[in-house]
């Protein structure tokens, strides 16, 4: 009991830190002058894919002998394939759900027009009636999905499968100059940042950003409080990260499963909530172009960050459970992929993305 409160405890840790990282980095956006997809798929995306690099760095620097690179090989795996499905899941399920308030909203809507309509015919007179859709997406999530910028995020896509296909594919062999190949995937991520600054686009404004919570009564904070921000919350993510991989080590033997498993199931999930809990925010607001790349741009960290970290300090073998999480993780993105390029984005299209976990789930209880 002690384990699992301490494990759900650092959890919470982590996400709290990571929305003041978040919140932070997106003033340093503002200061920095960089284009709002660039805020989105970068600087947001750095801060909500954090929890996931540091775990993997803490299980592999930190981690016993025993169990520490299973944890760590299983948060870099384990990862992807929760944004790439469960994340994605959300954007498209929050649609969903908009769309039925509106139509509820819009409904009681025509319950009150009819009702005046009935009072203006027994008094001789008559009023027009509103029109309610009885399926089909509404008005205003048309034109969100129809203003993505369903290019740029198939590129993004492209981007994590050919980085993560690379890895999974390293993890069936064994050479001698395998870790040093980490340090190539920190570049391949260091390329996609310099492209994603260079693209430009509209300076990311701050209109419609929150006070920072450093300087919540300031307008406009000083670049000393954003930087002050960055940095606490960095120590708060990396102090609680050491505790949360220890106990899920400690998990492991008490459940009865391997380390990797443990760190397939738990860890991806409690470390993958800011990316949720984000995009789910950004829809209620409408801002599915900046849930979306948020979401995309994670990705592109976690198949090259923690990747190459694992790479770099352990022997990287990706077998059982680990490989069935690759291949449901490329057929999953395979067909965001597909979505973007062919531009046919709906909300129920991804929310159909959530089905690849649930076969990894499946597999996973078939297999162990």
């Amino acid at each position: 009991m002690l384990t699992l409160v301490l494990l759900l405890g650092c959890a919470v840790l982590i996400y709290l830190a990571c929305e003041w990282f978040v919140n932070a980095v997106e003033w340093l956006g503002v200061r920095m002058a960089v284009g709002s997809a660039a805020v989105g798929t970068v600087l947001a995306a750095a801060g909500t894919a954090l929890p996931e690099s540091v775990v993997t760095l803490v299980a592999v620097l930190f981690g016993s002998e025993e169990t520490g690179a299973d944890v760590g090989v299983g948060a870099a795996l384990g990862g992807p394939l929760v944004v790439g499905s469960l994340a994605y899941a959300v954007v498209g399920v929050v649609l969903l759900a908009n769309r039925r308030a509106v139509r509820r909203s819009a409904g009681s809507r025509v319950v009150a027009a009819e009702r005046v309509g009935a009072a203006g015919a027994a008094t001789g007179s008559s009023r027009g009636g509103l029109a309610v859709a009885a399926g089909g997406p509404t008005a205003a999530e048309t034109a969100q999905l129809a203003e993505l910028d369903t290019r740029s995020l198939a590129r993004d896509q492209a981007w994590f499968l050919v980085s993560f296909a690379v890895a999974a594919g390293l993890g069936l062999v064994a050479f001698a100059v395998k870790p040093w190949l980490g340090w190539v995937f920190f570049g391949v991520y260091a390329v996609y940042c310099w492209r994603q600054v260079r693209a430009g686009g509209e300076t990311h404004s701050a209109e419609d950003l929150e006070p920072l919570k450093a300087q919540p009564k300031r307008e406009r904070p000083s670049t000393t409080a954003v930087v002050v921000q960055v940095v606490v919350s960095l120590a708060v993510i990396f102090a609680a990260s050491q505790v949360f991989v220890g106990q899920l080590e400690s998990l492991a033997p008490q459940l009865g499963l391997s380390a990797s498993l443990v760190a397939l199931l738990l860890a991806p999930i409690a470390t993958e909530l800011p990316e949720m809990l984000n995009a789910l925010i950004w829809v209620r607001k409408g801002k599915v172009s900046l849930a979306l790349g948020n979401l995309a741009g994670s990705m592109v960290i976690q198949a090259t960050i923690p990747t190459g970290l694992g790479l770099a300090f352990t022997s990287w073998h990706v077998q059982g459970p680990l490989l069935l999480a690759a291949v449901a993780t490329l057929a999953c993105v395979g067909y965001l992929l597909v979505l973007f390029t062919t531009r046919r984005v709906s909300a129920v299209r991804l929310a159909a993305a959530a089905s690849a976990y649930g076969a990894f789930a499946v597999g996973l209880a078939l297999t162990t």
